[in-house]
């Protein structure tokens, strides 16, 4: 298997998509959100990436749930091995793409995940209770195992932070559910930007997703029944833009707000690719800035 990662606005999956069209490779998705049906222009699927010149690069792993769902990377483990064993079976070279780190790591290095149950009186006893509040109790929690804290998406909202501190007292209590996932061999690719052209790619992207309606797809998503509430919880760009669609703020502290929070989130995705780096996973990092051709060259060379 070959993994591209990087940054939100790097280029990943335009390179993906090329690469994969050259050594008639399929794409597997590596992002957390891109599972969710109908949320096309929030979680940048830039589905036209996929087709290179006449060829249409088979992608797995995406709009394969309802919005409102609560995705895990649980599942998308399981999710991930049947879609790399369907692909391998065929004699086909798996291309994994994200920036997912969590789900990234989770299938390179063979998490020990189980799947978490809902604990209602759990909820009950943190509803109410502050986001600083329950970040420190995670943080108590985690450290008692001797961990640390990495992804800081867990304590985004009251309602992540709660279900994080969920997840790490049931496997606390049920130790024997884990499953072992074995590694998947690959080699991976990090797309390399600079922090300046990384900033003002970031921003040219937001203006564009906002002149293709991600605030009428937003609209309609919640005229489809899901609550404003549950789509804060998919992230960045659904948590503000939601917000400014039920009229909590208005367009410009919408885009300032959130142009702040994505440049703040590609600078923690760094840091949890950094982090993998010293974990073990060896990355490849190669130049964004490149033509396509001698970006797909580079990484053919290392494969080899």
């Amino acid at each position: 298997m070959i993994t591209i990662l990087g940054p939100t606005a790097c280029g990943k999956t335009s390179l993906a998509a090329a690469l994969a069209a050259d050594i008639h490779g399929e794409i597997i998705s590596g992002d957390s959100r891109q599972v969710y049906r109908g949320m096309d222009i929030g979680t940048g699927k830039d589905l036209a990436d996929y087709r290179v010149g006449d060829i249409s690069v088979p992608y797995h792993l995406i709009d394969i749930v309802e919005p409102g769902t609560k995705y895990n990377v649980y599942q998308y483990q399981r999710d991930f091995m049947r879609a790399y064993d369907d692909i391998v079976g065929r004699g086909i070279t798996p291309v994994l793409c994200g920036g997912s780190g969590l789900y990234l790591e989770a299938v390179l290095r063979g998490y020990r995940m189980a799947p978490v149950p809902e604990n209602k009186e759990l909820r009950q006893s943190l509803e109410g209770k502050s986001l600083s509040e329950l970040t420190e109790m995670l943080n108590d929690i985690k450290s008692r195992k001797g961990q640390r804290m990495h992804n800081t998406t867990d304590v985004d909202t009251a309602k992540r932070a709660i279900r994080a501190i969920e997840i790490e007292l049931y496997q606390d209590e049920h130790p024997e559910e884990t499953e072992d996932i074995q590694p998947v061999d690959s080699l991976v690719i990090g797309m390399q930007i600079d922090v300046e052209q990384r900033r003002e790619r970031i921003t040219r992207r937001l203006k564009a997703r906002f002149d293709e309606g991600m605030a009428d797809e937003i609209r309609h998503i919640i005229d489809s029944g899901v609550a404003p509430e549950d789509l804060i919880y998919y992230g960045l760009e659904y948590k503000y833009v939601t917000e400014y669609v039920i009229g909590l703020r208005d367009f410009e502290e919408t885009f300032r707000l959130l142009e702040i929070a994505i440049h703040q989130f590609a600078k923690r995705q760094m840091t949890w690719f950094r982090g993998m780096e010293r974990r073990g996973v060896k990355i490849h990092w190669i130049d964004s800035q490149l033509p396509m051709e001698e970006k797909i060259n580079e990484i053919k060379k290392i494969w080899q």
